[in-house]
C-alpha cells in the first residue's frame, strides 16, 4: 500500500499534459509530501482535454466518514481508501460506479515512499526477524515525475465545496524485481500503476472500460529506481 508520495508543483517531466500544475500550486499550495486525506494535484479529464484540480488523497476521505463503534464503545478504525487493488476495482462495491462510469484521473507524483526491510530474516521457529525499517523512494531511473492510474469521486464538503476524492491504483507486485523487495517480508506486494506520457490520453478518455484495464500493468523495474528516503529505525 502507497499511504504517502512527493507531489511535484511544476509542470517538468510530464509536459505533454500542458495543464499546469505550477499555476495552481502557485494560488493553493499543497504540502509536496502527500499523507492520507492531504491536498494534492489530480489531473481529470476535461472535455476532449485535460485540466488539474484540487484533491483530497483518500477515494473516501477519513474526515468523510461517520464514526462509528464497537459493542464496548471503541471507536472503529476508519478505511483506507488511498489504495485501490486494480484486479477488483470493478466489483468492489466502493469503487465499482467510479470504475464502470469512467472516472480515471492522473496523479502526479515525483516518487511514491514504501517501506522495506533489507536486513530481514527467516526465524528458526517460523516468522521473521524484520530488522529495522528502511523508507524508500521508488520512481523513474532518472527521477522525472510521472503519473500513477487513479479513480476519483466527487463530494460536497460541508462547507458547501465541492471535494474530489481520488485513490491510486496498485497490482499485485510478488514477481517484480523492485516492488516485491518492498514492505514487510510477510506481506503481499503491491505496486503503483505508473503510466506512461503516451498513455495518459487514454487513460483519461476512453470509454472502453477493458481498454483502461489493459492499461493497468507495473512499469518495467529496468526503467524505475530506488534510494533510500529518510533513516532507517
Amino acid at each position: 500500500m502507497c499511504t504517502n508520495y512527493k507531489a511535484p508543483n511544476e509542470d517538468p517531466g510530464i509536459n505533454e499534459l500542458k495543464i499546469g500544475i505550477g499555476d495552481l500550486y502557485r494560488r493553493a499550495p499543497w504540502d509536496l509530501d502527500v499523507w492520507p486525506d492531504y491536498r494534492a494535484p489530480a489531473v481529470l479529464p476535461d472535455g476532449d482535454g485535460s485540466a488539474v484540480t484540487e484533491a483530497v488523497f483518500g477515494f473516501w476521505p477519513k474526515f468523510m466518514q461517520p464514526d462509528k463503534f464497537d459493542d464496548n464503545g471503541k471507536k472503529r478504525k476508519k478505511f483506507d481508501t488511498v489504495n485501490a487493488r486494480g484486479e477488483q476495482v470493478a466489483e468492489k462495491r466502493l469503487y465499482q460506479r467510479a470504475w464502470r462510469d469512467g472516472q480515471r484521473c492522473l496523479i502526479p507524483a515525483q516518487y511514491v515512499v514504501e517501506p522495506s526491510y533489507p536486513h530481514a530474516t527467516p526465524k528458526a521457529g517460523g516468522g521473521w526477524d524484520r530488522g529495522p525499517c528502511v523508507w524508500q523512494r521508488i520512481g523513474l531511473a532518472d527521477w522525472s515525475a510521472y503519473c500513477v492510474a487513479g479513480i476519483w469521486r466527487r463530494y460536497q464538503g460541508d462547507d458547501g465545496r465541492v471535494l474530489i476524492g481520488m485513490t491510486m491504483l496498485t497490482l499485485n507486485a510478488d514477481e517484480h524485481p523492485l516492488f516485491r523487495l518492498m514492505h514487510r517480508p510477510e506481506d503481499e506486494k503491491r505496486g503503483v500503476v505508473m503510466l506512461r506520457p503516451a498513455d495518459y490520453d487514454e487513460w483519461l478518455h476512453t470509454k472502453n472500460v477493458e481498454a483502461a484495464r489493459a492499461m493497468l500493468q507495473l512499469y518495467p523495474a529496468d526503467e524505475m529506481a530506488a534510494a533510500p528516503d529518510r533513516p532507517a529505525k
